[in-house]
């Protein structure tokens, strides 16, 4: 596996930072465990993943994004029709 350099740690413990003190709502794993979603109470959400970079080599990644404000707020309805 590919390890990051000092800049590339960095952002991974700054964007981590940001999870201090939230609750995990939902953790979702891919089927080829390649991939770690951690969904938080205030709508943050952790991308943890091995990619292949262009030598074919894995390399770690890890993104702290924000959920669109309408999938924080309103739950998911589901409308069936006969």
């Amino acid at each position: 596996m590919t390890m990051p350099g000092v800049p590339e740690l960095r952002r991974i413990v700054s964007a981590v930072e940001r999870l201090r003190g939230e609750t995990v709502r939902e953790a979702t794993v891919r089927s080829d465990l390649r991939h770690l979603r951690l969904e938080f109470a205030s709508g943050l959400i952790l991308i943890v993943a091995v990619e292949r970079d262009e030598a074919g080599r894995p390399r770690f990644e890890l993104d702290v994004v924000t959920a669109p404000p309408e999938a924080v707020s309103k739950p998911q309805i589901e409308v069936r029709f006969e």
